[in-house]
């Protein structure tokens, strides 16, 4: 699989990469439940490849991710070589505080659940949803904390990880990131971190889309799965993916190949992450990484309308 440089760190990542926020189990979010056995044999299946890079975080349900990652890591005899490990530096899910002390303690939970003593990316994750984000940006706060962690070694490249555009436009200007992660907000329902994604690129800022298939319901098919960014959906809001799949289904192509590849095809971007529950999907999204796609669909399936508006303007957050 094709690889990019993340900035000037030296780590190399493949074009797809993977999420385990639901690999933990998160039923509120996601909609359904993944028993241990089934994170385990996912986990099994992604250290034979050829994707390279796993990204998770401390708070990916409530801890139940890093825990399970962290026994596959153990039984594999640990981190395989030639993979990334990537997570994340959460708020205190109780007070909601992501200070520098709240900072270098979820790194100390990362790395003895993960039983690792480093790992390649590491990103402060969520500010927006943090007590107060001046603990965040603050001199001394935990941004400059995120960056000193990287000169102690324990990470090899750093960045932020959140939604909320309108946050983290600023925050690319004010810091030198090596990475991104922003979701759902470029996919073929909605461009909005459009202007964003030319801003770190032009800095040269690695970028990981996550959730091109905007929370599930461009893998699934509105059909199936009647949820848009993780919240119920009305027939309105399924409207759009409504759209996008007359077109696949006039050209052959299956809906969630073509919202891969919509991000994979974009030299903008050096990762796309998908969230992996099971063996099975492992498999379906790398066929959709490769499927072949012709030039007169995305001719035709670029010109339908998107939004540019923040996709989870009404969410209500649930951690489980």
């Amino acid at each position: 699989m094709k690889k990019n440089k993340i900035k000037n760190t030296g780590l190399e990542i493949t074009e797809l990469s993977f999420g385990t926020s639901s690999l933990g189990s998160m039923p509120d979010t996601y909609g359904y439940e993944v028993s241990e056995d089934r994170a385990q044999k996912t986990l099994n299946r992604f250290f034979q490849g050829p994707v390279n890079m796993l990204d998770t975080s401390r708070n990916y349900a409530m801890g139940e991710s890093e825990k399970r990652i962290g026994k596959a890591i153990k039984e594999n005899g640990g981190w395989p070589k030639g993979f990334l490990l990537s997570t994340k530096l959460d708020r205190n899910m109780d007070t909601l505080v992501l200070d520098k002390n709240r900072a270098r303690e979820s790194l100390d939970e990362s790395l003895k659940t993960l039983n690792v003593d480093s790992v390649d990316v590491l990103f402060l994750h969520d500010p927006e949803y943090a007590k107060d984000i001046t603990d965040i940006t603050k001199k001394g706060g935990a941004m400059d904390e995120l960056f000193k962690i990287k000169d102690e070694g324990l990470a090899k490249a750093v960045g932020v990880a959140m939604g909320k555009v309108d946050i983290m436009l600023p925050l690319l200007k004010d810091w030198d990131f090596d990475v991104v992660i922003n979701h759902n907000r470029y996919t073929l329902i909605n461009r909005e971190a459009n202007e964003m994604y030319d801003f770190a690129s032009s800095k040269n800022i690695a970028i990981f889309n996550a959730a091109p298939y905007a929370g599930g319901v461009l893998a699934k098919g509105p059909d199936n799965f009647k949820k848009v960014t993780y919240q119920d959906a009305t027939e309105e809001k399924l409207a759009p993916a409504r759209e996008f799949e007359k077109v696949c289904k006039k050209h052959n192509v299956e809906l969630g190949a073509a919202a891969l590849q919509f991000s994979l095809r974009d030299n903008r971007i050096t990762s796309t992450i998908c969230g992996v529950t099971s063996v099975e999907s492992i498999e379906k999204n790398l066929a959709w990484a490769n499927a072949e796609i012709s030039g007169e669909f995305w001719d035709e399936v670029l010109k339908l309308p998107f939004s540019s508006n923040d996709p989870e303007s009404d969410r209500v957050f649930t951690p489980g």
